[in-house]
């Protein structure tokens, strides 16, 4: 069973940037993030593999990184240029699956509890 703890959330202005973090308690082929927003669907919204090959939504290419270290586990996402749109509980998750980080997911074998990110305009 893969343990993952969220970090980082907060609120901030239409604009600003937030950092979140995750560490793993062990490797993972696949690591990402989804997200879940009052009402609506959960979205994926980035994913890394091992190799630090990444995917990204739509909604979110070009706003925000994932990134990870392998030797740490740890998994982060830098949000920037946020929208009102990207206020949302934010997840770390896992997957032993590598072909799982070919497209960004919404639902991986492991998941944290969650961080929330709120953006206000």
């Amino acid at each position: 069973q893969v343990q993952l703890v969220e970090s980082g959330g907060g609120s901030v202005q239409t604009g600003g940037s937030l950092r979140l973090s995750c560490v793993a308690s062990e490797f993972t082929p696949c690591m990402g993030w989804f997200r879940q927003a009052p009402g609506k669907a959960t979205e994926g919204v980035a994913v890394i593999n091992a190799e630090g090959m990444t995917r990204y939504a739509e909604s979110v290419k070009g706003r925000f990184t994932i990134s990870k270290d392998n030797a740490k586990n740890t998994l982060s996402l830098q949000m920037n240029s946020l929208k009102p749109e990207d206020s949302a509980m934010y997840y770390c998750a896992a997957d032993g699956r590598r072909m799982w980080c070919d497209a960004p997911r919404n639902l991986f074998g492991y998941r944290g509890r969650g961080t929330q990110v709120t953006v206000s305009s």
